[in-house]
């Protein structure tokens, strides 16, 4: 009969996946029979240590000298039954000298390893014994009724039906409940290896992260460097290519005073246009990666920003000794467009720019303003902090949420583990304070 409707389907298939039959219930009754044997050496190991006269040191040396070839055995149960796989712990050397031995006697993951064997695989092979014992009185009892249909007729007692009802009924739940015991064994164990078979959870998150940082950080130099050969190739190149073309129109519109006016008018515009796209070029590489970072440092690339901007720029740079290319190009481009933002959003007078390098305090990289907010929480990762501050008397109300650009600014502030605070009150002033990682 064909089973037909959302709930009524998922429940036939829910009972269907987990009934006594099931692979499901087969399958953890096979993995918790399987800590039996695979807690047998520990168990004769102890006893043994128990039971002898003297102080019985030679098992539990057994017991230290067999630990990583249980490891191995645990972990190859757990992936052939349980399609669970348990990361095995690294390790650091060589691994029979003495040296390496002794550095892993010392691990806090060799006695975490020991803790299981010890504590945990006893523990496991009994709760595996009695799903055992579950399964098989579970069977003798749910079929007592052809047990006792195979005695002689006269060995049967009065009221023997009311009684082997019962151990009939009794039978049946240990039968539904042995797999359900079997699956919380299964699961129990699973954590327990997971936790103390496999590496340390809190250890090799700590190295993904680092691994994580390493890898942004190549990722961050690599497009530096990208950016850095395409503002070579456009200057090498097609710059100089629109220079040269520059010059022979200029050149042509010198010396040929003969031409009619349409070709002197011609002249003059491809003259024109060649000296604009000069200057958008000159703009987009400096966009890209200015020259004059790389060559003379901060102070003079932020020195050419304020130059350039429509407003007086108050400009100070203290930095002492020069910071990452990274970080230089970070804190070009966070002033260089937070200056573009005020020209376009602000309608200031003036504006001062201070940047300096100071060693790191604690917690100074941490949260952000109500209005603005903070591109990450968390400190730098050590070493000195680039400090950017930059201050407009304009109207205020800067407002991420309103697409001014901000959200692209504290997008590229976060690239490098930095964080930026943003106070900007209606009727001004703005300040905008960025902290940059100097070490990365």
């Amino acid at each position: 009969m064909a089973i037909r409707g959302g709930a009524p389907r998922r429940t036939y298939t829910w009972i269907t996946a987990h009934a006594p039959w099931s692979a499901w219930a087969w399958r953890n009754t096979a993995f918790t029979a399987a800590a039996i044997p695979a807690a047998l050496p520990v168990l004769l190991g102890l006893t043994a240590a128990v039971m002898a006269p003297g102080p019985g040191m030679l098992p539990p040396l057994l017991i230290l000298l067999f630990g990583p070839l249980l490891t191995r055995l645990q972990r190859s149960r757990f992936r052939t039954l349980l399609d669970l796989d348990v990361p095995e712990a690294e390790r650091e050397g060589a691994r029979f000298t003495p040296l390496a031995v002794a550095r892993r006697l010392r691990s806090e993951a060799t006695w975490r390893q020991y803790g299981y064997h010890v504590l945990v695989s006893p523990l496991a092979a009994v709760a595996g014994a009695l799903v055992v014992l579950a399964w098989a009185f579970g069977v003798a009892a749910a079929g007592v009724y052809g047990w006792f249909w195979i005695l002689p007729a006269d060995s049967r007692t009065p009221g023997w039906t009311e009684r082997y009802d019962a151990i009939t009924v009794g039978g049946i739940l240990l039968l539904l409940a042995a797999p359900w015991l079997a699956a919380l064994v299964a699961r129990l164990d699973s954590v327990a290896a997971a936790s103390l078979l496999g590496p340390n959870r809190a250890r090799e998150l700590e190295r993904r992260v680092e691994d994580l940082a390493e890898s942004r950080a190549g990722v961050l130099d690599a497009a530096d460097l990208e950016r850095r050969r395409i503002e070579r190739d456009l200057h090498d190149g097609a710059q100089q290519r629109l220079v040269a073309l520059a010059m022979n129109l200029g050149i042509a519109r010198a010396t040929l005073t003969d031409l009619p006016a349409e070709a002197k008018a011609v002249i003059d515009e491809a003259h024109r246009e060649a000296k604009e796209a000069i200057e958008e070029l000159n703009n987009l590489v400096r966009g890209l990666h200015p020259a004059v970072l790389e060559d003379r440092g901060l102070d003079a690339a932020l020195s050419g920003i304020a130059a350039r901007a429509p407003f007086p720029v108050e400009l100070t740079v203290d930095i002492g000794q020069r910071p990452g290319a990274t970080v230089e190009a970070v804190a070009y481009f966070v002033v260089s467009e937070t200056l573009a933002n005020v020209a376009k959003h602000a309608r200031a007078d003036g504006c001062r720019v201070h940047v300096v390098r100071a060693p790191a305090r604690d917690g100074s990289a941490r949260g952000g303003s109500a209005r603005g907010g903070s591109a990450r929480d968390g400190s730098a990762r050590g070493g000195d902090l680039l400090r950017i501050t930059v201050t407009d008397d304009g109207v205020g109300g800067a407002d991420p949420a309103r697409g001014t650009g901000l959200v692209g600014l504290r997008k590229r502030v976060g690239s490098v583990d930095g964080t930026i605070m943003i106070d900007s009150p209606l009727g001004g002033p703005t300040v905008i304070n960025v902290e940059l990682p100097c070490g990365l």
